[in-house]
C-alpha cells in the first residue's frame, strides 16, 4: 500500500497529488468521487465508478440476455436499430 499526503487549505481544498491523478485516470474537470467505510474514506474516479456500478447492476440481465462479450453488445445493438428502422419503414407505408 502506498501513501501519499496532501494538504488541506483554509477552504478545505486540497491538490490531488500527480501520481493519483494518473492512477485513477482522472483529468483537468473530472470529478471524483468519496466513498466512506467506517472512518475510512476512499476516493475514486467518478466516472469510472459509476460505470462500474451500472455494469454490476445490468449483469444479471445481461446473463439472461447472453452477453458474455462487448461484441455481443455490439451486435445485439445492430440487431435492435435494424428491427427499429425496419418498424420506421413499415409505419410509414401503412
Amino acid at each position: 500500500m502506498e501513501m501519499s499526503i496532501a494538504k488541506v487549505t483554509s477552504q478545505g481544498q486540497i491538490t490531488i497529488p500527480a501520481d493519483i491523478r494518473k492512477l485513477l485516470g482522472i483529468q483537468p474537470g473530472g470529478k471524483v468521487v468519496f466513498i466512506q467505510d467506517g472512518n475510512r474514506v476512499m476516493m475514486a474516479n467518478a466516472t469510472i465508478e459509476a460505470f462500474e456500478q451500472m455494469h454490476a447492476a445490468f449483469a444479471p440481465e445481461a446473463g439472461r440476455l447472453g452477453l458474455k462479450e462487448e461484441q455481443d453488445v455490439v451486435d445485439l445493438v445492430k440487431q435492435v436499430r435494424a428491427e427499429r428502422r425496419k418498424e420506421a419503414v413499415n409505419a410509414d407505408h401503412a
